[in-house]
């Protein structure tokens, strides 16, 4: 794996992580599947090689993340209101 894969590939895992980390602030009853929506989106990209559509899911990913974590704080169930 070069240095520009690895770089990559912590990127997503941060993603990923950060995604899980923020369904935890989800309520209760939405928890389990908002957790498998993470995890099918990762699974359906993860043979994705491409480094141009990688940045880009990446980017698309960061950017959804902070739309669901804008929506709650709104709702008052996230720590950071």
């Amino acid at each position: 794996m070069d240095l520009q894969a690895f770089i990559v590939r912590a990127r997503v895992l941060k993603l990923y992580r950060d995604a899980l980390r923020v369904c935890r602030h989800a309520p209760p009853h939405t928890r389990a599947e908002l957790r498998q929506t993470v995890r099918a989106e990762m699974e359906k990209n993860r043979v994705c090689s491409d480094k141009q559509k990688l940045r880009f899911l990446i980017s698309e990913g960061m950017r959804r993340l902070k739309e669901l974590q804008e929506m709650l704080d709104m709702a008052g169930t996230s720590p950071y209101c």
